[in-house]
């Protein structure tokens, strides 16, 4: 489609070359690598090279379990961590919500970060030992939690962190849960990898229950060798979060100067997701005034964006009605450029007059 801009990248982001170049790589190496034969132990090598490239991509010390999928590996160390309850944030991904549909709930502050008191006491009260569910970065409105915190009242309490990081650069310097967190899901198609693949970080294998089969004895399947080179080539491709820093901070000033409202401005976020509210017009009619002008966002998360039902996130940070229903999420890739960023500024400003209009001329007519 020529001439679109994709500015959706937290759903997914395009596959990288080099990518796509490992992925045909891998596919040549066809067979199974749990195979004891010459061309199995071939597979396998290139398999566990990937999963060496990935770990040291993530800096981390411990395993990695390779899944089809972040929402996969979430799924296992909620339902597979030998601990005795379960808390998870009030505004955590739906796929946490549906692996822990019973987890007690941690409120966040009207900033979108957990409340560090309410998840002490949590954890005071709670069975132990705890798993404790933070997400890295929401991916609706890019506030990020502060992990180091969390951790240190987790661990004080003799629970477990497992933080969601599938929205997280592997490349993030900033306090990275990598040094704090016991399990981390990270997810390929979100960092220029191919889909279908993703991985679980584990600091002791002791803490999962083991199920049999691949994956030292934590996941049943063949593994897919060309998506896990695909996702290891993609972390070695850069990317340049202080640019995408520059972009999103462009595109806040230019949205409140045209009357907008930045979901969470004055929380720390991710640098290549932001949240904005148009007043007096709903997500949905501008998700479709954006697509006719070629440029593709979204509403809330793309897992429950096609519903188009109420986000929970904006709910618990206590957006009401009307208000909670005008927010679009805009991210960036390692592609998007500044010239992108004033395209879907100057579409926002075409928007915002022709409501602007429509709102003074129905005034005229009373």
């Amino acid at each position: 489609m020529a001439n679109r801009l994709y500015l959706d990248h937290a759903a997914t982001t395009p596959m990288l070359p080099q990518a796509a170049e490992a992925v045909v790589r891998g596919l040549a190496g066809w067979a199974n690598p749990s195979s004891p034969h010459a061309e199995g132990r071939a597979a396998r090598a290139m398999l566990e090279s990937a999963r060496n490239v990935l770990k040291a991509a993530y800096r981390w010390p411990g395993e990695l379990i390779l899944t089809s999928g972040a929402t996969e590996a979430i799924a296992m160390a909620l339902t597979r961590a030998q601990v005795a309850s379960v808390l998870i944030g009030a505004t955590e991904h739906e796929a946490v919500l549906r692996a822990a549909p019973e987890a007690v709930r941690i409120p966040v502050r009207p900033d979108g970060v957990i409340d560090l008191e309410v998840l002490g006491h949590e954890l005071a009260v709670a069975p132990a030992p705890a798993l404790v569910a933070i997400q890295w970065a929401n991916s609706e409105t890019g506030v990020i939690q502060p992990i180091a915190e969390i951790a240190e009242i987790v661990h004080a309490a003799g629970g477990k962190l497992f933080v969601d990081a599938a929205q997280m650069p592997s490349a993030w310097n900033d306090h990275p849960p990598q040094e704090v967190a016991d399990l981390i899901a990270i997810s390929g198609h979100k960092r220029g990898g191919p889909a279908g693949i993703g991985g679980l970080l584990v600091r002791d294998l002791a803490l999962l229950l083991p199920t049999g089969g691949q994956e030292r004895g934590y996941r049943g399947g063949t593994e897919n060798v060309p998506a896990a080179l695909g996702f290891a080539a993609a972390t070695a491709v850069e990317e340049d979060l202080a640019a995408m820093a520059t972009l999103r901070a462009r595109l806040d000033s230019a949205i409140e100067s045209l009357g907008g409202e930045i979901v969470a401005g004055h929380s720390l976020r991710a640098p290549h997701i932001a949240s904005y509210r148009m007043p007096g017009l709903s997500a949905a009619a501008q998700l479709i005034r954006f697509d006719l002008a070629g440029i593709a966002v979204s509403a809330g998360s793309a897992c429950s964006s096609g519903t188009m039902r109420p986000s929970h996130v904006l709910a618990h940070m206590g957006w009401e009605g009307a208000a909670a229903g005008e927010v679009v999420r805009v991210s960036f890739a390692r592609g998007t450029t500044p010239a992108d960023v004033e395209r879907f500024i100057s579409a926002w400003a075409e928007v915002a007059r022709d409501l602007r209009f429509r709102g003074e001329a129905a005034e005229e007519l009373l």
